[in-house]
């Protein structure tokens, strides 16, 4: 009599990799809304001397020939800090991505998201700009992980069901922006050094708490993908993959020799310049003509998020068993067309609401069914390199779009920073008539 079949591994679940990202992009979040006290703190600190002092004076040199002193130069100085933060994630997400196809998923994830740790211990006792400049470095260049957890979704996936499950990872996205800021806006509160004066003297700060909060989450994701995650890339496939190595992303994406994984890049990289630049502008939108305060625009800003969370986490997930991706991509730009022109011409909070659920509705349609889409592109052992490369090109798009749409917004007006926003998705939409349906 022979013996039964040995009963094959559990597969990793997708709640695994969901918790994953969603930890991850906590700790990521919670500095988000900390930007303009940020810089009020650095300028009182090295603000008279050294490389903050200037830098403030190149930018308010900036500013005074837009003809603007009033707002830009902060809005220039939490552009720069934040294109900082994706410049290195621009270089650093297709490394990571090709050198999980090479090594597998999980000594990736567990290398990244001790690095990441580690980038917010230093944000902890960032005494001064320079250091917290190096954190924000260290940061981006771990953060490019992202796009090993995303290839981990295509691993554990069929064809068939691919697309669908990236709406899970797009909606463990929206949690973690909607819970870090909020986390971050109450735990600055607490200032350490005011309880504890001398901590100061090692590095400690304003926000000192907020960082050790973030890097506590990271800590966490470490002990939990330590615990939970199993390795989720066969060896074979390993096997097949290239030799991982730091290059020019734009050079990489352009010498892919597959067509449509090209094609599908331009139109995320397009939408996601018009999207980001909705998103940096927003809120200064709803102050300069509702009068918003910073509740209420936290109040806005969490709408958007759990709209979001709603169409990517439970909407996008029914139609793509339903409609072919390609439909699907052309529908949530058509979404955020007319999110874009009803937030442009706002004329009182009920347009501006609208607008926000139309672009979370068409967003949320447009990043799963376009990282599904390159999935299907792309081949087995390159799933890690090839969704690097798209959020490679995602950070690049939040590299040159905070500053342009500031200097925009304030120069030009919130209106045109819509139109051209909108103007963007149009040539997105045009570009994905020619996307063809993967065979499944």
């Amino acid at each position: 009599m022979s013996s039964p079949a040995p009963t094959p591994p559990r597969p990793l679940s997708l709640g695994v990799i969901f918790l994953t990202l969603y930890i991850d992009l906590i700790g990521f979040s919670i500095a988000f809304p900390l930007g303009p006290d940020l810089l009020r703190h650095y300028l009182s600190v090295d603000g008279q001397s050294g490389v903050l002092a200037s830098l403030l004076g190149a930018l308010n040199s900036f500013a005074h020939i837009l003809g603007n002193e009033s707002h830009l130069p902060e809005v220039l100085f939490g552009g720069l800090i934040s294109s900082l933060f994706s410049v290195l994630q621009f270089v650093f997400a297709p490394f990571w991505g090709s050198l999980s196809d090479k090594r597998g998923r999980r000594p990736i994830l567990l290398f990244t998201v001790a690095g990441t740790a580690l980038s917010y211990a230093l944000w902890m006792v960032s005494g001064s700009f320079w250091l917290f400049i190096v954190s924000r470095l260290i940061a981006g260049a771990f953060g490019g992980n992202l796009s090993v957890a995303t290839a981990a979704v295509a691993d554990v996936t069929t064809r068939q069901e691919r697309s669908k499950a990236m709406g899970l990872v797009g909606a463990a996205f929206g949690l973690g922006l909607v819970t870090g800021p909020l986390l971050g806006a109450f735990s600055v509160q607490f200032n350490v050094v005011e309880h504890y004066p001398a901590l100061a003297e090692w590095g400690f700060n304003p926000f000192s708490f907020p960082a050790f909060l973030a890097m506590v989450m990271s800590l966490l994701n470490l002990v939990w993908i330590a615990a939970r995650f199993k390795e989720t890339l066969p060896e074979r496939a390993r096997g097949e993959s290239r030799e991982p190595r730091l290059r020019n992303p734009l050079r990489a994406l352009l010498s892919l020799g597959n067509r449509e994984i090209r094609r599908i890049n331009l139109v995320a990289f397009i939408y996601s310049l018009a999207f980001v630049a909705m998103e940096v502008s927003l809120t200064f939108l709803a102050a300069e003509r509702f009068n918003y305060t910073a509740v209420e625009n936290g109040k806005l800003m969490g709408f958007l998020g759990i709209c979001s969370i709603i169409t990517q986490g439970f909407i996008v997930r029914k139609m793509l068993g339903k409609i072919p991706e390609t439909q699907v991509l052309k529908l949530g730009l058509l979404g955020s067309l007319i999110g874009l022109l009803a937030l442009g011409f706002a004329s009182s909070p009920l347009w501006l609401y609208a607008g926000v659920a139309f672009l979370a509705f068409g967003s949320g349609l447009v990043n799963p069914s376009s990282s599904g889409l390159i999935s299907l592109y792309a081949g087995e052992s390159e799933q890690g390199r090839v969704l690097g490369l798209f959020r490679s090109l995602g950070a690049l798009s939040r590299a040159v779009t905070p500053v342009t749409a500031g200097i925009i917004f304030w120069t030009l007006g919130s209106t045109t920073v819509f139109v051209v926003a909108a103007i963007l998705a149009v040539l997105a939409f045009l570009a994905s008539r020619r996307l063809p349906q993967p065979a499944k």
